[in-house]
């Protein structure tokens, strides 16, 4: 559970950078990227697997590079049902979510490394 909890607050956090580099990206408050956070995690679990799915003809023609789409699209697609969090613009569509992973993955390994017993997956 904890585990869950840093890993919404890491990808809140990583909103954050990517609200500050990209002039795309609008994010209202902290409690907008929270909730933005929770339903990027929620359509990367539910809706991307589906369409990765669907795509792979294409993704494959396109040797991989048409994942930056459908990245850009969930990243998207969250900012439809996020309040107070907005994506415009082909940059911000297609880098966004590249920078979101990018410093999502730091701040996860800064956790790890630094709180490895709040991090460790104790359940086997």
């Amino acid at each position: 559970m904890l585990r869950n909890l840093l890993t919404l607050l890491g990808t809140a956090l990583s909103l954050l950078v990517v609200d500050i580099i990209f002039p795309g990206v609008s994010l209202a408050n902290f409690p907008s990227a929270l909730i933005a956070g929770l339903i990027i995690g929620l359509i990367n679990v539910s809706a991307k697997p589906v369409i990765s799915f669907l795509s792979l003809p294409l993704n494959f023609v396109t040797l991989g590079a048409f994942s930056l789409v459908i990245n850009g699209f969930c990243f998207w697609l969250a900012s439809v049902f996020a309040p107070g969090f907005r994506v415009s613009g082909l940059l911000a569509f297609l880098l966004a979510p590249v920078i979101l992973s990018f410093v999502n993955t730091f701040l996860s390994e800064y956790f790890a490394e630094k709180y490895p017993k709040l991090t460790s997956d104790n359940s086997v």
